[in-house]
């Protein structure tokens, strides 16, 4: 929980009370560590995972990553102690964030700024466990001098875990908003079909997949040069590529 909470939206804008940010390939470069990881994973089984398989685990549980693994080598799930390898792949993505760093994505750690600065309500929501995402947090709020999220929702702290629902309407929830006045931003396609699901105006950012146009979805290339009044007119917009 923030120790600086936003005052409250600023009044040039017309609907937005509310951004809730995605964390890995959204605001930092981790998702290039999540996938050393796999990669080490599935070398250590005997095998070695394809670039497409690599891309569909992208935004998604460690549970679907193993899975998804498991049937690009070949291999029997029945056959693998699957807690063991989701472990072993966070313990690894852990290791490189703290050895490698996690730097911003561009554009990334100036919206935060000016989503703040403009008053707004913000969370993180994120698939990783936070025991792992508190690396990030922890970082995050070293270099920014406060925490910047309002609310945070990690792993399966909602009950369930993206494309479902559940991690978004949590955060909103706690922030005491609705889906009218919140924007998600996210990178991946689970991501974004979670904020759609949850009913919010989507700001969508691919890194790893790509991302196709839909109602209620804005793309864009990144995150640079965004200001919160871009934001609020990104609630009215159906779809867009920008």
């Amino acid at each position: 929980m923030s120790s600086s909470p936003a005052a409250g939206p600023s009044t040039s804008l017309q609907r937005l009370h509310a951004v809730l940010f995605d964390m890995d390939g959204t605001l930092v470069e981790t998702e290039e560590l999540w996938g050393e990881a796999l990669y080490a994973l599935a070398a250590q089984l005997g095998g070695t995972l394809s670039a497409e398989a690599r891309e569909q685990t992208a935004g998604t549980s460690m549970l679907s990553s193993m899975e998804i693994i498991y049937a690009d080598l070949g291999l029997d799930p029945a056959a693998q102690d699957l807690e063991a390898d989701a472990r072993w792949v966070e313990d690894e993505t852990a290791a490189l964030m703290t050895s490698r760093g996690m730097p911003w994505r561009p554009g990334a750690r100036e919206l935060l700024d000016t989503v703040r600065a403009a008053g707004l309500r913000t969370a993180l929501v994120t698939t990783t466990p936070r025991r792992v995402a508190t690396l990030v947090l922890d970082r995050i709020t070293a270099e920014l001098g406060e925490d910047p999220f309002d609310v945070t929702v990690c792993g399966e702290e909602a009950g369930a875990l993206k494309p479902d629902p559940a991690p978004y309407r949590k955060a909103m929830a706690d922030l005491g908003v609705d889906p009218e006045s919140s924007l998600v931003i996210e990178d991946s396609q689970v991501g974004t079909a979670a904020g759609l699901a949850a009913g919010v105006a989507v700001l969508g950012v691919p890194l790893v997949q790509r991302l196709q146009p839909q109602p209620g979805l804005t793309l864009r290339l990144s995150l640079e040069g965004l200001t919160a009044e871009d934001l609020d007119g990104f609630l009215t917009t159906d779809d867009a590529s920008r």
